[in-house]
C-alpha cells in the first residue's frame, strides 16, 4: 500500500518537474545534455536573488555574505521560532514538536502560529516528507564552478534544499549521506523563467515575493546585471523604471511565468515595490495580501511601516486599510504664513487651540461615528499620537 502511494507521488512530482523545466526553451525528456546527479550539499548554494525568500532579512544577509553556514542559519531561524513560541506559551525543544501528534484525539485545534513558527513548521513538514518518501523531485542547479572547486547555484528547489539541511542536522535519528539529487543546468542555459514558473506554481507565494518575481523578470529581459551576492530592496526597485512595453516580445512569456496573470495585474503587483524597506520585510513575513498593500503605497514612504504594522496588529481588512489610508481633502487657506502649509496641518493646529473644549468620550464617539469601526478608530488615534509626538520633538529641538 505504502509502496504504491510512494510510486504515485514520485510520478506526479516527476511530471511537474518536467513541465517546469520544459517551458519554452528546452524539454528535459529529450535533452540528453541534462543529467541528474547526487551532489554534496556543501557544493550547492541558494540563489541570493530568489524572490521567494526562506530566510528572514537579517539571517539572509549574514548567510549570503558568508558569515553563517547553512547549519548556523537554520539554527538561528529555529531559535527565532522558539522565542516566538515561548512568548505565545507553546515552547518547543525538538522541531518535530511543531507538527503535533496526528494520532492524539485529545489535542485541541491547532493554534495560530507566528510567521517564524509557521516557516520552520513548513520546512520540518517538507523534511519529514523527504525522509519518508525520498527526494523524488530533484533540485535544478546551475553549474557556476570557477577554478577547481565545484559549485552549483540553485535555480529551483530552494525550500527542498533548506529542508534537506534541516533533516540532516536537526531531526534526530536520520542518517544522511550528505548528498542531494540535482538536475544540472549549464551556466549558459540558466533561466529566470524556470525559477518563476516553479515559484508561481507553489501555494503560499506572498504578494511581496510576487513583486520581486516581476522585478527580476523585467531586469532579466532588459539585460540588467543580476548580482551573485545578497541584494537589498533597492535592487528590485530598479524595475519600477522598466515595463513590458519596452520588451513586447517577452510579454507573453513573462505573464505566463507569473502564473498567467493579466498585464494590468502585473503592473499592480510591480507597484508594491514602492513600499519602504521596513514595510516590505514585515509584509513579506506576515504574507499580507496585495489587496491591502495597494492602499499603503498611496501614502508617503515614511508612513508605510506604521500602517503595515497596524495591518498585522489589528488584522485589518482591505476595506479598513483603504479607510485608514484615505487622503484628507484639501481646503484653501488665506494668504498668510499658514498658506504654505498643508490644509491638514492647519486643521490639526486649529483643533489644538480648542483641545480643552473636547472630552475624550466625545472624541471617541466622533471617531467611531466617522470611521464606523472601532479597530480603524483606534488605528487613527495611534497614528495621530505618533504625529503629535514627532511634532513635539521637533519643537523641542528648535
Amino acid at each position: 500500500m505504502n509502496g504504491k502511494k510512494r510510486q504515485a507521488n514520485s510520478g506526479l512530482l516527476d511530471t511537474i518537474t518536467a513541465d517546469m523545466l520544459g517551458g519554452g526553451s528546452f524539454d528535459i525528456a529529450t535533452d540528453n545534455s541534462l543529467r541528474v546527479e547526487r551532489i554534496l550539499l556543501e557544493m550547492v548554494r541558494s540563489d541570493p536573488v530568489q524572490p521567494r525568500r526562506v530566510l528572514p532579512e537579517r539571517i539572509y544577509q549574514a548567510f549570503h555574505t558568508n558569515r553563517m553556514t547553512p547549519t548556523q542559519a537554520l539554527r538561528e531561524l529555529i531559535q527565532t521560532a522558539q522565542l516566538a513560541a515561548r512568548q505565545n506559551g507553546r515552547p518547543f525543544t525538538n522541531v518535530l514538536d511543531l507538527l503535533g501528534n496526528p494520532d492524539d484525539e485529545t489535542e485541541t485545534e491547532a493554534p495560530q502560529l507566528s510567521p517564524e513558527e509557521q516557516l520552520v513548521r513548513d520546512l520540518v513538514n517538507l523534511a519529514v516528507t523527504i525522509r519518508d518518501d525520498g527526494q523524488v523531485n530533484p533540485l535544478t542547479v546551475v553549474d557556476v564552478t570557477q577554478g577547481v572547486t565545484r559549485l552549483y547555484r540553485i535555480e529551483t528547489g530552494e525550500r527542498r534544499y533548506w529542508a534537506t539541511w534541516l533533516l540532516r542536522d536537526f531531526i534526530p535519528g536520520y542518517e544522511s549521506d550528505g548528498m542531494i539529487p540535482c538536475i544540472i543546468i549549464p551556466s549558459e542555459r540558466a533561466s529566470a523563467f524556470r525559477q518563476a514558473k516553479e515559484n508561481t506554481a507553489r501555494t503560499g507565494l506572498s504578494a511581496i515575493a510576487m513583486a520581486r518575481q516581476a522585478a527580476l523578470l523585467l531586469l532579466y529581459v532588459h539585460g540588467c546585471e543580476i548580482p551573485h551576492g545578497p541584494v537589498t530592496h533597492n535592487f528590485y526597485q530598479q524595475a519600477l523604471e522598466l515595463d513590458l512595453r519596452g520588451k513586447r516580445e517577452y510579454t507573453e512569456q513573462i505573464l505566463s511565468a507569473m502564473g498567467g496573470i493579466k498585464k494590468a495585474y502585473f503592473s499592480t503587483i510591480k507597484a508594491l515595490l514602492y513600499l519602504s524597506d521596513e514595510a516590505v520585510e514585515i509584509a513579506d513575513r506576515h504574507n499580507i495580501e496585495e489587496g491591502k498593500l495597494r492602499h499603503v503605497i498611496t501614502l508617503s514612504p515614511e508612513f508605510h511601516l506604521e500602517v503595515v504594522q497596524q495591518i498585522v496588529d489589528f488584522n485589518l481588512t482591505s476595506k479598513q486599510v483603504k479607510e485608514l489610508c484615505r487622503a484628507d481633502g484639501q481646503e484653501p487657506v488665506g494668504e498668510d504664513p499658514l498658506s504654505k502649509l498643508s490644509a491638514s496641518a492647519v486643521k490639526i493646529a486649529r483643533i489644538a487651540q480648542s483641545i480643552n473644549a473636547t472630552s475624550a468620550h466625545d472624541l471617541a464617539q466622533a471617531l467611531i461615528a466617522q470611521e464606523g469601526n472601532r479597530t480603524v478608530a483606534i488605528a487613527r488615534l495611534q497614528a495621530f499620537r505618533q504625529l503629535i509626538g514627532e511634532a513635539e520633538q521637533l519643537l523641542e529641538e528648535r
